[in-house]
């Protein structure tokens, strides 16, 4: 899957750009794929639960995405693109955190380090950021479909040889999703973490385009990614030795400082020797999020309907945050272009402030739903054996 991610997340919106995509319709298109998780990933999560399955879920949304982006060759114009976007976002987007319950569920039962495992995707993708960056110079933008497309192959092919880990199937009733929603603990997290993410919002839809037009390669860009994700990789080998000592939502805390820092200062330069120092703390703005959203899920979130709170999560950070975020940044960009940024490190202050009450708040186990303590932790056994 993070061979695709490498070489959509840096090179799309060029791809978009080539075929005579404006900054705000780039916005809206990148945007309209993140509102679409919020219905797709709950719905599909919430069959997964109740079928108790995941690898036959996967195997089908990585051929559908495959068939999807395929009508891509033959899109043109805004509309088409769009029409495309919306049903390879519901089909791509789902596999994500299914996956990445999988995995932690995997990596619970057997005594597995998450982060030593969810590293191999970061590597897959500064590979693929790598090669993409090489590949298409001086060749037409008209590749980058074309890598993406190769991408989604491997997928399809490496997704037969997931573990058939079937957890039960669930028997919570539909209320639970709602009294999870509802949850302030639960909702703190959403809104502390989707934030967080959210923030990465410019650099996502207009860094290649903006480091560009300030003349720099795209060689040089797809190492810049790549070193952005290397950074992600120790701190994922470090995994349990930082949690150990920050926890999941101190993981958070360190995510959002780390964006006010690091989207003032993206603002300002394009100097490479700044470039390459700011781009290192991608380790902490994407990676300390993403592993304390992670554990966090994998210790509050009630069992029943894990990959239903994983895909929610996954919705409500990729979906509402970046679906609100990517149109209002490609209209700070088209106004204020290098400025936008420093949107996004007000962005970064908010998430903050909300990781601090998560912190304050939550005392490290499950979140009960019962209508007597709807958002007390479950404490005792189930905060040890965690």
């Amino acid at each position: 899957m993070f061979l695709v991610v490498g070489f959509h997340m840096p090179f799309w919106p060029v791809w978009l750009h080539s075929r005579g995509m404006s900054a705000s319709e780039i916005g809206l298109l990148l945007a309209s794929a993140a509102w679409l998780k919020i219905v797709g990933n709950p719905m599909i999560a919430h069959i997964a639960d109740r079928r108790g399955e995941r690898r036959r879920p996967i195997i089908a949304l990585a051929a559908a995405s495959l068939a999807v982006a395929a009508l891509y060759l033959s899109a043109s114009g805004f509309w088409q693109i769009l029409a495309v976007t919306a049903v390879y976002a519901v089909a791509f987007s789902a596999m994500l955190p299914l996956a990445d319950n999988l995995v932690l569920k995997a990596a619970y039962r057997e005594g597995l380090d998450y982060g030593r495992i969810r590293l191999w995707g970061s590597i897959t993708f500064i590979f693929a950021a790598l090669l993409g960056g090489r590949w298409l110079e001086g060749r037409s933008e008209d590749w980058i479909l074309w890598l993406m497309l190769g991408g989604l192959a491997f997928t399809l092919v490496a997704s037969y040889a997931l573990p058939d880990i079937s957890p039960p199937k669930s028997t919570a009733p539909r209320r639970a999703i709602g009294r999870l929603l509802t949850a302030p603990t639960f909702v703190l997290f959403l809104c502390a973490a989707g934030l967080a993410q959210a923030s990465h919002a410019v650099l996502m839809g207009f860094g290649t385009i903006h480091w560009r037009a300030a003349g720099i390669g795209d060689g040089v860009i797809g190492l810049l990614w790549a070193e952005g994700v290397v950074a992600e990789i120790i701190l994922f080998a470090f995994g349990v030795w930082v949690l150990k000592r920050l926890g999941p939502g101190g993981l958070l805390v360190v995510g959002a400082a780390a964006g006010i820092v690091r989207w003032s200062a993206t603002g300002l330069t394009t100097d490479i020797g700044w470039l390459i120092g700011l781009q290192f703390l991608h380790g902490l703005t994407f990676g300390a999020t993403h592993l304390g959203a992670m554990h966090f899920l994998a210790r509050a979130a009630p069992q029943a309907i894990s990959a239903t709170a994983q895909s929610i999560y996954s919705a409500a950070a990729l979906g509402i945050a970046l679906g609100i975020a990517m149109p209002v940044a490609g209209y700070l960009y088209e106004i204020f272009e290098a400025d936008a940024f420093h949107a996004m490190t007000g962005v970064s202050l908010v998430a903050l402030v909300l990781a601090l009450l998560l912190v304050r708040r939550w005392d490290g186990g499950e979140i009960k739903l019962d209508r007597s303590a709807s958002d007390q932790s479950a404490k005792g056994t189930s905060g040890t054996q965690r």
